[in-house]
């Protein structure tokens, strides 16, 4: 049977999403995005044309995948609620990838204004995925807030550096053991989503990673294997850590 994963009541199979900024070309994105295996794709709605006037990556989606539109740009509560309305009216859906940035350097997020923004859409109707830095306070009052997950960073935005700070995610999952989370940003190579799950993330955000591959088709397809790889892991319960020696074949009773 499946592992199907559940959010905000839809299942799907791929515990991949994938996103569209970066590819060299639309064909480039529509080879990745099918080589994935991922059920649902994140829009940058700052950063494409909404009215269609003109030709975007938009025009190049699969009809089948769930689109997650999300706030990147934003830096200020009012903007990211703004540009979440627009997203609603020009896409057709509550569903919203909420970002709101704290520094333009290191694109670190501003979980406080994240916070703000996410209580008023959440009372909108918005399905809510907040991606916030890795704290379990702020993810226990983003779901309170009415999140139907939260989504931790793993290292900065395109950064490629993997997960920084694994206790923190392992305590995320020990402390919120019914919550929805979803790894997002800092992926850089498929050990990389494959640790992010074994630590019981639910599903991974990526787009640089693979966008950015010499080849992304194939890197779309080395990530997907890591996923499901990392996922089964996790569910299989690893090995305890030893300090000492422990044979493969233990020689109590073997014949002399």
């Amino acid at each position: 049977m499946p592992d199907t994963f559940l959010l905000a009541g839809k299942p799907f199979t791929s515990r991949l999403i994938i996103g569209t900024g970066k590819y060299r070309s639309f064909a480039e994105m529509q080879a990745a995005h099918a080589a994935s295996g991922a059920e649902m794709v994140t829009v940058a709605v700052n950063r494409v044309p909404l009215d269609r006037a003109t030709e975007s990556f938009l025009d190049h989606l699969s009809p089948e995948m769930q689109i997650l539109p999300n706030t990147a740009g934003c830096y200020d509560v009012e903007h990211a609620v703004r540009t979440a309305r627009l997203a609603r009216e020009a896409l057709d859906t509550d569903w919203i990838k909420l970002e709101v940035i704290g520094d333009p350097v290191t694109l670190l997020p501003d979980n406080e204004q994240t916070l703000q923004a996410a209580r008023i859409l959440v009372k909108e109707g918005f399905i809510v995925l907040p991606y916030f830095s890795d704290d379990l306070i702020m993810a226990k009052k983003l779901l309170d807030a009415g999140c139907p997950a939260v989504m931790p960073l793993a290292a900065p935005i395109g950064s490629g550096l993997g997960v920084q700070n694994p206790a923190n995610l392992k305590i995320m999952r020990e402390q919120l053991p019914d919550a929805t989370i979803i790894v997002d940003a800092g992926v850089g190579v498929p050990s990389d989503a494959a640790i992010a799950m074994e630590l019981g993330a639910d599903a991974i955000l990526m787009n640089t990673a693979i966008a950015e591959a010499g080849d992304s088709a194939s890197m779309a397809t080395a990530m997907n294997f890591a996923v499901q790889a990392g996922r089964l892991a996790y569910l299989s319960g690893r090995m305890p850590k030893r300090l000492y020696a422990s044979a493969s074949s233990p020689i109590a009773g073997a014949i002399n």
